[in-house]
């Protein structure tokens, strides 16, 4: 195959959410497409150990949580209940197993052809690129295409003072594949993942503790929210050490592991003792061995493919989305960045409404948001009005016994217009979708106020918390 013939409209390196559905896209729209993926499955990081993988534990870990602590409550009474973890595991497994076949019979659908291996850039030939693919066995292979989208996602941050061993320091990854319910895990980061993977583990008995560097866990979300949302995680019995930083460990003879900690402010020593510590600080963009360097895409001062406001680098015909470009990185997002970019290479006009980008903790209960936080509308100088609407007034969530947390709603003080909507509480990951409509088009809080919410519902909570940015809350 000659370097210089351009077999493909568009060739993906990644089948992530963003590069199956760009894929997908871009050959609804007359296009030709080949995709390359290093994994045997599609689906990338998300569908095979993250997304789906981390919430079908979280679904399985919950049912058993509930059963243990509130079916009594709600008359139901149980023998003795214990885990079976293979059986999780297995269940677990067979919900990727069934999505990933999902997507794999979509290329077919699609007439998308896919390789398997690591694609990497070659060349460039005029309008040409050249891409190189090389398998597990190290046979390669070219193809070539007038265009090319990075879509190769994240990995795991690792820590100096605490590499990944796979074994008793983990990444996301492992901590989806325990054998044993740990003794005492620790979890290092209070971000999503580290929320959610500590979720999992604590409802099915084992201690863990969360550390964070910052003075509050989700330091991007809005604070007061997240100031709620711990109080509500401590009442499950995770423990917190805020403001404090992982130094070093030691390893003992018997699989221990003893974590040097110290508190960022005064400098205060102490150590925690554990038998699996899972590291999660964080993703970094995955960009090693797709030849970028080779035909000079640049890449910024956080290792992201540069991209302008069309998602092209500054190699004309070669593009990227998802995490390895700017921006959050959630999956919902790239799948929005590809359809986008697929419907600007066919002339139409992609775009992407980056404020209304929902984002969602998937523990128990749920903490969504969408838009701005107050804490960025002071730093912007935008004035607002905040409604607030607790779950405790609502008469679906007290028929759930789901009554922690509460709804807000901030919104322009001289517009009304809807700037975010922060929820801590029952299916916030669900409610939160009405609110990121309402910003996408616009909407003011008034807005929200007029709609006819169904009684008794959950979603009356942000009814109210809209109707509370003008001082009317109906039910409190």
């Amino acid at each position: 195959m000659s370097s210089n013939e351009t077999n493909y409209d568009l060739v993906i390196i990644g089948g992530g959410p963003g590069g199956y559905i760009c894929a997908f896209r871009a050959a609804q729209l007359g296009k030709k497409v080949a995709l390359i993926e290093k994994r045997k499955t599609f689906g990338g990081t998300c569908l095979n150990v993250g997304c789906i993988p981390s919430k079908a534990l979280l679904d399985s870990s919950e049912r058993y949580y509930y059963a243990k602590t509130k079916f009594a409550k709600h008359g139901i009474l149980t023998g003795e209940m214990k885990v079976d973890l293979d059986a999780m595991m297995k269940r677990k497994e067979g919900v990727v197993r069934q999505l990933t076949n999902g997507i794999a019979s979509l290329f077919k659908k699609h007439k998308i052809d896919t390789f398997e291996g690591l694609g990497s850039l070659e060349g460039v030939t005029g309008p040409s690129k050249t891409i190189a693919i090389k398998d597990e066995a190290g046979a390669k292979k070219t193809i070539s295409a007038l265009n090319v989208v990075i879509a190769t996602g994240s990995t795991p941050v690792a820590l100096k003072d605490l590499p990944f061993d796979g074994q008793t320091i983990l990444s996301s990854t492992e901590a989806l594949e325990l054998k044993a319910i740990p003794q005492h895990l620790v979890v290092v980061g209070g971000g999503v993942i580290g929320l959610e993977m500590g979720s999992v583990w604590a409802r099915l008995g084992a201690k863990v503790t969360v550390i964070e560097f910052a003075d509050s866990i989700l330091p991007s979300m809005d604070r007061k929210a997240a100031a709620e949302f711990l109080k509500i995680l401590k009442k499950q019995d995770i423990n917190f050490e805020l403001s404090t930083k992982c130094v070093g460990f030691e390893k003992s003879a018997g699989g221990q592991v003893t974590l040097k900690l110290e508190r960022r402010e005064g400098g205060e020593k102490l150590t925690l003792s554990c038998d699996k510590v899972l590291v999660a600080t964080g993703r970094k963009p995955f960009t090693e061995g797709l030849g970028l360097e080779k035909v000079g895409v640049k890449l910024d001062d956080k290792g992201r493919v540069e991209i302008n406001d069309h998602f092209e680098t500054n190699v004309k015909g070669v593009y990227a989305i998802g995490d390895v470009v700017r921006g959050a990185m959630l999956a919902h997002k790239a799948e929005e960045e590809g359809v986008a970019l697929a419907e600007t290479l066919a002339g139409q006009l992609g775009h992407v409404n980056y404020n209304a980008i929902p984002s969602v903790v998937y523990t128990h209960p749920e903490f969504a948001t969408v838009g701005y936080t107050e804490e960025e509308l002071t730093a912007k100088g935008i004035k607002f009005r905040a409604g607030q609407f607790p779950f405790m007034a609502n008469a679906k969530a007290k028929a759930m016994e789901e009554t922690d947390g509460f709804v807000k709603v901030l919104a322009d003080e001289m517009t009304d217009r809807v700037l975010g909507v922060h929820i801590v509480g029952p299916h916030a990951a669900d409610i939160i979708a009405e609110a990121t409509a309402v910003i996408e088009f616009a909407g003011a809080a008034e807005d929200i106020a007029r709609i006819c919410h169904s009684h008794p519902t959950l979603s009356e909570s942000l009814k109210e918390a809209a109707l509370a940015v003008d001082k009317r809350t109906l039910s409190l």
